[in-house]
C-alpha cells in the first residue's frame, strides 16, 4: 500500500507538472523538473533554499559581471551604506591590539549622550568580551548595531584606570554621510570629497557648497576619486545643479528596455560656477555618469585617470525572504552617446576583475600614451565639439600619472600590518590634552604640528615589535609620506572630523595639485574647455598610424 501511494503521488505530481508545462517554456519546465527530482529522489536530505539560490547564482554567472544574487543578510549590508543611515550606538572606532578604540562619537548620537569619549576602549558588549579575542570588525559591529530603541550594555576602560565603566546605550538611527570632506583650498577655491552616491548625497552636496560659498568660494573642485557609485537619481540630481534646462544628463537603453532620457530641469543653483571634477580608476557608475555629463557639455574639466567603466544598469528584484537579484537591464550612455561600460566577455568575471591590474601592467596609470584611443570610439563634446573618446570609462581631459615615487616595501608592510594607524592611536592616547590645548583649530595643527625624529624612531620601533625590519634606504624613500599619513590620522582623531585626514593629506594629493593648477591658469582652463587636450589627439594619431602599419604587414 505504501509503495502504491508513492507511485500515485509521483503520478499526480507528474500530471500537475505536465499541466503547468503547457504554460511554460521548455527550459523552465526542465529547471522545475530538475528541482523536483532532486528534492524527491536524491539519496540524502537537501536544503531546497540553498538549491534554488545556487540555481539563480549559476544562471547569473553566465551573464554580465554585475548581475548578482544576494541573500537577505547580504542584501541589507549592500543597501545600508546607500540609505543614509543605520541603527547603532554612534561611534567611529579602530582596533588597537585586539581592543576596540573609540576614535570619535557621532555628534548628538547615543554614545555621546551617555558620556562615551574619544580614546575609550570598549572591552565587552552585553557580557561578551570583545577585547583580546581577535574578533573581526564585522562581528563587533553585529553586536553593536541593532533595531532602533533596543539597548546594549558596554563596559569601557578609560585612561589608566583599572576599573571598567558600564554604559547602557539605547540604539538610534545613525547618519551615514557621503560628503567626507569639504574645505577651502585657497581664498577662492572650494573642495568637496564625495565618497558614494546615496539617498542624501544631493542635499549633503548642496549644504557643503553653500557653506563654502559663505567662506568666499568662487570655483569648485569635486573629488570623485574612489567613488564606486550608488543611486542614479543622486548623480542626476547633482548634475542638474550644474547644467542648463533640457541638457541631457544620461540615457539608458537595453534589449528589453526602450531608451530613457534624463535631462536637466534648468533650476540648478551652480550653472555658472567654474568646476573641475577629479576622478581615478576606482571612480565608477554614478561617478562616471556625473563626470561624463559635465565633460560632454563642456561644463567642467575632468582631471585624473581613466575611470573604472561600470555602465550597466541593474534593476533589483526583491524576493519575499529578503533576498534580492540585481539583473542588468540596460546600459548607461553619456549625452554624447558614449557607452560608459568597458568591454567584457559573458561568463568570464575573472578577466573582468583583473582589468585594473592589467591596466597597471600596461602602464596606463603612469603614461598617458599607454591608454588605447580607438578611432571608432572617437566622439565630440556637444557645445564646443572637442574630441573625446569612448571605449569604457571616462577619459579625463587632463591625465595625472599615479605617483609611486614614495612607495617602498617597508611602507607597504607598515601599512599592511596597520602600524601607521596603531602608532597614530598611541600618539593621541598619550598627547590628546596637550595637542588640543596647543592647536585650537585644524588649520593651526596643519600649519604648525610636525612629528619629531624621536617620534619617528618610536614609530620604527613599533614596527620592529611587530616583526617589520627597519630598512634605512626604504624608510628614507617613504619617510615624508609616512609622516604626513600619521599626522592626518592624528588630526582626524583630535578634531573628531573624518575630513581632517583629507585636509592634511591635500599637501601630497597630486590630482588636487593638477586641479588647482588648471584653475590658476585661466587661459588653460578656457582652452581645455573649448579645444580639448591636443596631447590626446597626437597620441591617437600615433596609435592609428601604428595600427595601419600592422594591418599592412598582415
Amino acid at each position: 500500500m505504501k509503495k502504491s501511494r508513492i507511485v500515485m503521488l509521483a503520478l499526480l505530481l507528474g500530471c500537475l507538472m505536465a499541466a503547468m508545462a503547457q504554460r511554460m517554456s521548455g527550459n523552465m519546465q526542465k529547471l522545475m523538473n530538475a528541482q523536483f527530482a532532486i528534492s524527491q529522489f536524491y539519496v540524502d536530505t537537501v536544503n531546497e533554499d540553498k538549491l534554488v539560490e545556487g540555481a539563480i547564482t549559476g544562471m547569473l554567472q553566465q551573464l554580465d559581471p554585475h548581475s548578482s544574487y544576494t541573500n537577505a543578510k547580504e542584501t541589507r549590508e549592500l543597501e545600508e551604506p546607500l540609505q543614509g543611515e543605520f541603527s547603532g550606538i554612534g561611534i567611529q572606532f579602530n582596533m588597537k591590539e585586539d581592543t576596540l578604540y573609540v576614535i570619535q562619537t557621532v555628534a548628538g548620537g547615543p554614545s555621546e549622550r551617555v558620556g562615551i569619549l574619544a580614546g575609550d576602549r570598549i572591552v565587552s558588549v552585553d557580557d561578551t568580551v570583545i577585547a583580546g579575542v581577535k574578533m573581526s570588525n564585522r562581528d563587533i559591529m553585529k553586536r553593536l548595531r541593532g533595531p532602533k530603541g533596543t539597548k546594549v550594555l558596554v563596559e569601557v576602560k578609560r585612561g589608566n584606570s583599572k576599573k571598567l565603566i558600564p554604559f547602557r546605550i539605547t540604539r538610534d538611527n545613525i547618519p551615514l554621510y557621503s560628503v567626507d570632506a569639504k574645505f577651502m583650498v585657497d581664498d577662492r577655491t572650494g573642495y568637496v570629497l564625495i565618497s558614494r552616491f546615496g539617498a542624501k548625497t544631493h542635499e549633503e552636496m548642496i549644504e557643503a557648497v553653500e557653506d563654502l560659498k559663505r567662506q568666499g568660494m568662487q570655483r569648485l573642485i569635486i573629488d570623485l576619486g574612489s567613488n564606486g557609485g550608488g543611486y542614479l537619481n543622486a548623480a542626476s540630481d547633482m548634475a542638474n545643479e550644474f547644467l542648463e534646462r533640457g541638457q541631457m544628463i544620461v540615457y539608458t537603453q537595453g534589449e528589453h528596455q526602450r531608451r530613457q532620457d534624463l535631462r536637466a530641469e534648468g533650476n540648478g543653483r551652480y550653472r555658472s560656477l567654474p568646476v573641475v571634477v577629479m576622478v581615478d580608476q576606482y571612480s565608477a557608475s554614478a561617478s562616471e555618469i556625473f563626470a561624463g555629463a559635465m565633460q560632454d557639455w563642456d561644463r567642467a574639466i575632468v582631471v585624473g585617470r581613466r575611470t573604472f567603466g561600470k555602465g550597466l544598469v541593474q534593476r533589483p528584484f526583491h524576493f519575499d525572504d529578503g533576498s534580492m537579484m540585481r539583473l542588468t537591464v540596460a546600459r548607461y550612455y553619456t549625452p554624447a552617446g558614449r557607452c560608459i561600460q568597458k568591454p567584457y566577455i559573458k561568463g568570464d568575471k575573472k578577466a573582468y576583475e583583473e582589468d585594473l591590474s592589467d591596466r597597471s601592467t600596461a602602464g596606463e596609470y603612469y603614461h598617458v600614451d599607454s591608454i588605447p584611443f580607438a578611432d571608432s570610439l572617437r566622439c565630440e563634446t556637444l557645445r564646443y565639439h572637442r574630441t573625446i573618446y569612448g571605449g569604457g570609462g571616462i577619459m579625463p581631459d587632463v591625465f595625472v600619472p599615479l605617483d609611486t615615487t614614495e612607495y617602498s616595501i617597508y611602507y607597504r608592510d607598515m601599512m599592511a600590518k596597520g602600524i601607521i594607524n596603531q602608532y597614530a592611536i598611541d600618539y593621541v592616547d598619550k598627547h590628546r590634552k596637550q595637542l588640543k590645548a596647543k592647536y585650537r583649530t585644524l588649520q593651526d595643527f596643519d600649519r604648525d604640528f610636525a612629528l619629531t625624529d624621536d617620534d619617528m624612531r618610536d614609530f620604527i620601533a613599533r614596527g620592529e615589535r611587530d616583526s617589520i625590519k627597519y630598512n634605512p634606504e626604504q624608510y628614507k624613500t617613504s619617510a615624508n609620506l609616512l609622516r604626513m599619513m600619521i599626522k592626518g590620522l592624528i588630526a582626524r582623531d583630535i578634531y573628531a572630523d573624518p575630513g581632517a585626514y583629507t585636509y592634511v593629506m591635500r599637501h601630497r594629493n597630486h590630482d588636487l595639485d593638477a586641479a588647482i593648477a588648471i584653475f590658476d591658469d585661466t587661459k588653460q582652463y578656457q582652452s581645455l574647455l573649448r579645444n580639448g587636450n591636443p596631447e590626446y589627439d597626437r597620441i591617437a594619431a600615433k596609435q592609428h598610424a601604428t595600427r595601419k602599419k600592422k594591418t599592412a604587414k598582415k
